[in-house]
């Protein structure tokens, strides 16, 4: 597992559709190391703050292995790192293989996954093509945040080390189907709401879902 590139972007106005967007999704790789604090890295900012950022959502990860993917289903568009927003490229980490919770290190930092990246209508803007959001969801290929549990230094080249993994082995995936396919799954929802390293906001989303087929089966 391998840390390919570091992508930072500070919020910009872009034109779309006639209207003026502020946006950080633009992001660029840079070289040399990357001082990585609990909020974000050196050189990016999100934009707004209410659906991005935090601490559940300080750095967003996305796997190289998907760029081939997206270059046989968009053939016409550039994909450089850091083309989906992400700030770290990496190599080795898969959705269906990470639990919410595992932590790992990379250089000098410790990271924890916390859940999977749900896109906005931002990642059209930065496309040009408002398709792309369902056909981003629909492979499943939707990288994920890392919560900072020890600051550091990052760099590309940078080999990542699982340091903990977390033992009720919820993955991103199954997040994800979750939320897009299993609503109604009764006892996977009550599975994840258990998982201590769950986001509050998707515990209480989960929750919710739970209260309406509970209600429903009255």
């Amino acid at each position: 597992m391998k840390l390919i590139s570091v992508n930072v972007g500070l919020p910009r106005s872009v034109m779309s559709k006639g209207k003026s967007v502020t946006t950080s999704i633009f992001k660029d790789p840079v070289e040399g190391r990357v001082n990585l604090r609990s909020l974000n890295l050196d050189g990016d900012r999100q934009s707004d703050l209410t659906v991005h950022g935090g601490v559940d959502k300080a750095v967003y990860a996305y796997p190289s292995e998907h760029y081939d993917y997206w270059r046989r289903e968009l053939p016409d568009v550039q994909l450089p790192w850091g083309m989906f927003g992400e700030n770290l490229t990496v190599v080795g980490l898969f959705e269906d293989q990470v639990n919410v919770g595992d932590q790992f290190r990379i250089g000098s930092a410790e990271l924890k996954v916390t859940e999977p990246r749900l896109p906005c209508y931002k990642l059209a803007v930065k496309f040009g093509r408002d398709d792309i959001i369902k056909r981003f969801l629909q492979s499943r290929r939707t990288g994920f945040y890392f919560a900072v549990v020890q600051e550091g230094e990052v760099g590309a080249g940078d080999s990542i080390e699982l340091t903990h993994r977390d033992e009720n082995k919820l993955t991103v995936a199954e997040l994800t189907r979750l939320y897009l396919d299993g609503r109604n799954d009764v006892e996977a929802l009550k599975r994840a709401i258990s998982v201590p390293s769950l986001p509050d906001g998707w515990r209480e989303y989960f929750s919710d879902q739970l209260a309406k087929l509970v209600e429903g089966e009255l």
